[in-house]
């Protein structure tokens, strides 16, 4: 089954707990804090493999989650950090994010790798904040969640040739007598369901990579049979090969309808490269045609992928636009993923109502890793958010003793100094 679409949710590993511990020692008192910190969450990746041409993997996994870091232990043993998770994907995946569509990252080489979930930290151990006044802390901090993120994955074949026409004008045929491909092949009255991909493999070591795009009919554009569902694989396509079966009756008509279906789902069609096949020569009331259809095509090619008939001449003239277009760099544009960065604020404060909500990502991190069951350790997150500042700036938006101060998920009551 080929699927090209999968909607995908992602959770990291959560770092470890950090330990709360002390040295104790036969004749060594006050042997001090020696708590480890919590290993790191593990990362979730998308990662480009050239031997998937399909989704079907994920469509059957669609929530996928990193292994969490290991917590702390005492004498200062470190918790170990949690594996990654590498979800392989097709090459020519773009990936967009579920909510706001933006394109995040569009893998078109094999090996490139997406972050799509940042793993935890782990928590610090309580020897991280022995200090000259704190001899002896009684807190450690918890390890951060993972992030939780949800994408949707789209897959558009990459392939240097597109093979173009109405159903059943040969294009399977055509793909399984000039590679290794084996698309389905019969009589159907109906057109390929899913894109095929083959390697044609020249003289001298060349080499071609065909798709085979599902037929198109008149209104595709507009979502009328697959529609946009396959429309789209042809996109990255160098050259176009339309491929016209001799017996249609009005085979010039039948160009003019691919034209405009082509045009309509994208501009970019007009400027790139085309050749024009006529099919199923092996027929003698076809290659009777030949000649008289001829002139409304371009130096048509008069070919037979059932006999193979042609097809060389045809794959030499591929091979050397193919060829032309490399030497060039003139190989169809993949738009870059380009991502403005600009400076973001510690924290933002919201009045809403008698509540003051403070947002940030650090502000965010230290409440999450805070033990609340442990004095010490929300006495630690007063001092720390003082030290950044968030208590003057309340003070400064004139919030009152007993307010509530909302941070991520929790909710504080106002304490002034």
């Amino acid at each position: 089954m080929f699927i090209d679409r999968a909607r995908i949710k992602v959770t990291a590993g959560a770092g470890g707990n950090g330990c709360c511990s002390f040295r104790r020692e036969k004749y060594v008192p006050l042997g001090g804090p020696n708590g480890g910190d919590g290993g790191k969450g593990g990362d979730v990746y998308f990662v480009a493999n050239a031997r998937l041409t399909s989704m079907l993997d994920l469509a059957h996994h669609a929530h996928l989650k990193a292994e969490r870091g290991e917590h702390g232990q005492g004498s200062d043993c470190h918790g170990k950090t949690g594996a990654d998770a590498l979800v392989p994907v097709p090459l020519g995946t773009i990936i967009r994010d579920l909510r706001s569509d933006e394109i995040l990252a569009d893998l078109i080489e094999e090996g490139p790798r997406f972050l799509a979930a940042r793993g935890g930290r782990g928590g610090r151990g309580n020897a991280r904040f022995m200090s000259g006044t704190n001899r002896a802390p009684h807190f450690a901090e918890l390890g951060e969640p993972g992030e939780e993120r949800e994408y949707l994955l789209e897959l558009k074949v990459i392939a240097e040739v597109g093979i173009v026409g109405l159903p059943n004008a040969g294009k399977s045929t055509l793909l399984a007598a000039i590679s290794a491909a084996r698309p389905k092949i019969d009589a159907y009255p109906f057109t390929t369901l899913s894109p095929n991909l083959g390697v044609v493999q020249l003289s001298d070591y060349r080499t071609l990579t065909v798709a085979d795009i599902p037929g198109i009919i008149e209104g595709a554009a507009e979502g009328k049979g697959l529609g946009h569902d396959f429309l789209r694989h042809i996109e990255r396509t160098q050259v176009l090969l339309f491929l016209i079966d001799l017996g249609d009756p009005d085979p010039a008509k039948t160009l003019e309808t691919l034209e405009d279906e082509l045009t309509r789902h994208s501009a970019a069609f007009r400027d790139r490269p085309r050749v024009f096949a006529l099919n199923k020569a092996d027929i003698p009331e076809n290659r009777e045609r030949f000649n008289s259809l001829a002139r409304a095509f371009d130096h048509p090619f008069l070919i037979s992928a059932a006999t193979g008939e042609g097809v060389h001449a045809l794959l030499e003239h591929l091979w050397g636009i193919v060829d032309k277009v490399r030497r060039e760099g003139d190989a169809v544009a993949i738009p870059t993923v380009e991502r403005e960065y600009t400076y973001e604020a510690p924290f933002t404060i919201q009045a809403v109502g008698r509540t003051f909500r403070i947002k940030g990502r650090r502000v965010e991190q230290v409440v999450r890793m805070t033990n609340f069951d442990n004095e010490y350790a929300v006495r630690h997150l007063q001092d720390t958010l003082k030290r950044m500042g968030v208590f003057k700036a309340l003070k400064r938006m004139g919030a009152d003793e007993g307010q509530i101060i909302a941070i991520g998920d929790v909710e504080l009551e106002y304490r002034p100094d």
